[in-house]
């Protein structure tokens, strides 16, 4: 996907349509554990729609839920998704870094007499 040491690096138009493929990257997948979130809020809390977007949204940014489950399976639910989404922020954050972090290793080891 990147290209290597030995070439040239991309222009700035070809970065910008890179970053913005791996924005659309992270905000798929942001969107597809809300979902996930929501479903198994809404399925072991039997929540409302916007509870369940509610405490989902809050646990993928790191607050924590804001209605306490009250089944065990709900708990259980909880305490697996808390865990995914604590990845998944990892995962988001490397998706926005590994261009700019590329682009700048590039420029540094990247000579024009390779």
């Amino acid at each position: 996907m990147y290209e290597s040491r030995h070439h040239p690096p991309i222009s700035q138009q070809k970065f910008l349509l890179r970053m913005a493929l791996h924005t659309i990257t992270a905000a798929l997948l942001l969107l597809f554990s809300l979902a996930i979130g929501m479903l198994g809020y809404l399925y072991f809390e039997h929540l409302s729609w916007h509870s369940a977007f509610l405490n989902a949204a809050m646990l993928l940014g790191g607050m924590g839920p804001v209605d306490p489950p009250q089944t065990d399976h709900g708990k259980l639910f909880a305490g697996l998704y808390a865990l995914y989404a604590g990845l998944v922020f990892l995962v988001i954050v490397g998706l926005f870094l590994a261009p700019v972090a590329h682009r700048i290793m590039h420029k540094f080891h990247w000579t024009q007499d390779v």
